[in-house]
């Protein structure tokens, strides 16, 4: 297992539970932050034992604050594109192919709050904060925030939160569909582990299979989506796992998946 200057990177069991830690900063994302989350990502990606990856902020006041703001005085509308055209730690979240969850636990702004829409599901703390605040320094949201905020909660309601900058509480995230459960701060990791490890039970397979049909469904028509959705059905049926949930079920017990 790599070390990182900016990440913990804690496995438990199937589970990989990988913390941005700058605590100082709020866990703001700065350069090393987003290239080392994608250096885990890829060494996760590659790590047959770990089924689901839950990404969360160290300390109890921040999942990310935004990105580093230091980081941008001086830089050219070049220089900044040529930042925002390497590699993007939010595509390497986006396009990792299992179970990705966000465990939000303080303030979610910015490019924090990109990393969570990123992520394939968001559990927030009742403490958590979130909003896409970019507009009060006279830029807009560049890590996809501006699509992927608008895909999950409609434009009516993505434009009101990037125009204005305004933040929101976790049980209005919740309403609008932005994060999929709120729970109490002390009891946010603990609720988060329980549906990673209920999710790490499933075929990974079928896991890798349902995340890309459901993706899918975001960026092409109905007609494709149905199209691509037959062939990943019917793909599950050259897995071993198939067999072995077929026969689990006849036999009335719990099925023993091996990812094959």
């Amino acid at each position: 297992m790599a070390s990182y200057e900016t990440l913990l990177l804690e496995r438990r069991g199937r589970v990989a539970l990988l913390t941005i830690n700058r605590p100082a900063k709020l866990n703001a994302l700065n350069i090393q932050t987003r290239a080392e989350g994608a250096a885990a990502l890829d060494e996760l990606r590659e790590d047959e034992s770990v089924r689901v990856v839950v990404i969360t902020g160290a300390g109890e006041k921040a999942f990310v604050a935004g990105a580093d703001i230091g980081e941008f005085e001086g830089r050219t509308a070049v220089s900044q594109r040529d930042v925002m055209t390497a590699r993007s730690l939010f595509t390497a979240v986006d396009t990792f192919p299992k179970p990705v969850i966000a465990m939000v636990n303080g303030f979610c702004l910015g490019g924090g709050c990109e990393l969570a829409l990123s992520c394939d599901i968001r559990v927030a703390s009742d403490r958590a904060r979130f909003g896409q605040p970019e507009i009060n320094l006279g830029i807009i949201p560049g890590g996809g925030g501006t699509q992927r905020l608008t895909r999950l909660v409609g434009e009516g309601k993505a434009m009101e939160l990037i125009l204005t900058g305004d933040m929101i509480d976790a049980q209005q995230a919740y309403s609008l569909g932005l994060v999929n459960a709120v729970f109490p701060a002390e009891e946010l990791e603990a609720k988060t582990m329980e549906m990673a490890n209920r999710i790490a039970e499933k075929s990974p397979v079928a896991l890798r299979m349902a995340k890309e049909a459901v993706k899918t469904a975001a960026r092409a028509n109905l007609d494709e989506g149905l199209r691509r959705e037959i062939d990943l059905f019917a793909l599950t049926f050259s897995s071993q796992d198939k067999d072995e949930g077929v026969r689990a079920f006849l036999e009335k017990r719990k099925p023993d998946f091996k990812g094959v």
